[in-house]
């Protein structure tokens, strides 16, 4: 069953967008409320900053806020994670501000909006010659084998999965007969992805069991899917349209969210942190890609960016066939939250992507971080546990690695016998 928002295009374009060196803001700013004050969120702008026009996730159906009716307000309201997205002139900003610095105050922070960026680097030409320790098979992909998914007896069974991306192909014969819930929080698009990323992402946490004519790929062949489009048909999105997807998720009642996703920022996110251990509470845990700013071969580790530097968001690097680091994959950075947290098959990692090709290669860590969701899913059926705990399991069961825990944390993700 797969159920949908408005239209969609058709466009399978591969038309990714490194994510730029400077932070890109887009003029509003991100509120987060305090926990005594979450959900009045909407209040509070009223009383504190006089803006009148706010809407709020509660009025949409199942918390899918559709964000091409939010346009002229003065602000939207996340009430599950009592966080809002502000568009203020100076003076409301300034009561705003001034209200985070109140001790007594019913706002905890204020935040640029920033626009976030796919994080994959698309298909490497070289990988076939890399594959030494690990290789595709005729039954299973590398990332399988070397993260014993392949082994597993586990598919992700009553498990929802949560993928906030590009979308999803919605055609793609490998997800006919699955749970497939698509919502759009791009404004004027539909669910349907134009780009790739986000079919590519859905594919390796959630892809089938026997896929017809080739390999297996997907990790939680059992699991629920929810399909969240945050990002657009280029390949970038405003934090608007990824908290109404997590919003969206935690209402739903995913247990693991994905989100492959980022932006060049060290410091770390007050608001996403707030959603990450929110979430974490409401038993939801969310696993981001730590980001492709590095170039190890030129000495450039790069650094993890939000949302996944966040303390209470998993961090998720890159590793190749060899369990070497992929060339882009950011390292740890010194900001309380930002470093690694795990690591998963990030280079050269076969899945879906949008008809007519079918199927394709892509490397980054966007394609590491959907290995941990889908194997976060697995654990999940296998021993009932949810956020905090669901963690704890997935960082004690790592494969321990010969790398230095500043690129890989725990290590190699490891699925449930």
């Amino acid at each position: 069953m797969i159920s949908h928002g408005n239209s969609y295009g058709d466009n399978d374009g591969d038309n990714t967008l490194a994510a730029p060196s400077e932070p890109e803001v887009t003029g509003s700013h991100v509120v987060v409320f305090t926990e005594g004050n979450r959900r009045d969120g909407a209040q509070t702008l009223r009383d504190v900053a006089g803006l009148s026009d706010v809407a709020s996730s509660t009025e949409f159906e199942a918390s899918a806020v559709d964000l091409s009716e939010t346009r002229a307000a003065d602000a939207v309201v996340f009430d599950e994670l009592g966080i809002a997205v502000v568009t203020a002139d100076p003076d409301q900003l300034a009561t705003l501000q001034a209200s985070a610095a109140a001790e007594d105050g019913a706002v905890l922070s204020i935040e640029p909006e920033l626009m976030h960026y796919a994080l994959s680097i698309g298909t490497d030409p070289r990988v076939q010659a890399e594959l030494t320790s690990f290789a595709d098979t005729s039954e299973f992909t590398w990332g399988l084998h070397a993260t014993n998914v392949a082994a597993s007896a586990c598919g992700g069974f009553g498990v929802k999965v949560a993928v906030l991306d590009t979308g999803l192909d919605l055609t793609h014969p490998d997800f006919e007969g699955r749970t497939v819930t698509a919502q759009s929080f791009v404004p004027g698009a539909g669910p349907q992805d134009g780009h790739g990323h986000g079919t590519h992402c859905v594919g390796t946490a959630c892809g089938p069991k026997t896929p017809s004519g080739t390999r297996r790929y997907g990790v939680a062949h059992k699991a629920d899917i929810f399909v969240g489009k945050v990002l657009s048909d280029q390949g970038r999105g405003p934090d608007r349209g990824i908290l109404a997807g997590i919003e969206w998720a935690i209402a739903n009642g995913c247990q693991v969210i994905s989100m492959s996703l980022g932006a060049n920022v060290e410091a770390v996110s007050v608001a996403y942190e707030t959603v990450g251990s929110r979430a974490l509470a409401s038993g939801a845990l969310i696993v981001a890609a730590a980001g492709n700013n590095a170039n190890r071969a030129a000495g450039k580790m790069g650094f993890v960016g939000p949302p996944a530097n966040s303390p209470s968001i998993m961090a998720v690097a890159a590793l190749d066939s060899t369990l070497g680091l992929g060339n882009f994959s950011a390292r740890s950075n010194p900001v309380i939250g930002g470093q690694i947290d795990v690591a998963g098959p990030g280079v050269g990692v076969f899945s879906t992507v949008p008809l007519p090709t079918r199927y394709g290669s892509k490397s980054g860590t966007s394609v590491a971080a959907p290995h941990v969701a889908g194997i976060a899913a697995l654990w999940c059926e296998a021993t009932g546990r949810t956020g905090t705990e669901l963690w704890a399991v997935l960082t004690q069961q790592a494969r321990r690695l010969m790398l230095p825990s500043l690129d890989v944390g725990s290590g190699m993700i490891q699925a449930p016998a």
